[in-house]
């Protein structure tokens, strides 16, 4: 199984970053990228819709996280 990871959007941001073995890296990886250039990390399930997600950036109207 290969897992994408890493795939932000924006201007110039068109591919994966990274190809990972299992879901878990993959997660891991994204979470660690987007730390480092503080970014959101967007878990989509098989069916697209959305498992999770964390943002790493500055936010000034932070949504009210129940998860942390």
């Amino acid at each position: 199984m290969q897992t994408e990871a890493g795939r932000p959007s924006g201007k110039g941001r068109d591919g994966a970053g990274s190809r990972h073995a299992t879901q878990k890296q993959a997660i891991e990886a994204a979470r660690t990228t987007a730390r480092r250039e503080k970014l959101e990390v967007v878990i989509h399930g098989r069916n697209g819709r959305i498992r999770d997600s964390d943002s790493y950036g500055h936010d000034p109207h932070p949504p009210k996280d129940t998860k942390h």
